[in-house]
């Protein structure tokens, strides 16, 4: 991890991830895009209620699925890194990051 600061969000810190991890979140998230699409020609095509709700639910399962994924790889490495190194607020952070999740 190296300190930068990414234009799309607050955060001063960035983790480079080796290109199988790169991969495999993008690719959830190009299929969570195609639903999403999905959901937008249901709209346009003035599907029944009942199924696009069906639809958005797979959607929020599947980014909620993207993201159990991404905060395990997180513990694994950023959070276990950042203990092994002696930063004490990291635990705090975590805790946050959770909270936030668990709106």
């Amino acid at each position: 991890m190296t300190d930068t600061t990414h234009p799309n969000c607050t955060c001063t810190r960035k983790k480079v991830r080796d290109e199988k991890e790169r991969r495999d979140l993008m690719n959830r998230l190009k299929r969570i895009e195609g639903q999403v699409r999905g959901l937008q020609r249901m709209l346009d095509e003035d599907a029944y209620c009942p199924d696009i709700l069906t639809q958005a639910t797979a959607v929020g399962s599947a980014l909620d699925s993207f993201c159990r994924t991404l905060l395990s790889s997180h513990i694994r490495t950023c959070v276990t890194e950042d203990i092994r190194a002696g930063r004490e607020d990291a635990a705090d952070e975590l805790m946050e990051t959770l909270k936030k999740l668990m709106k």
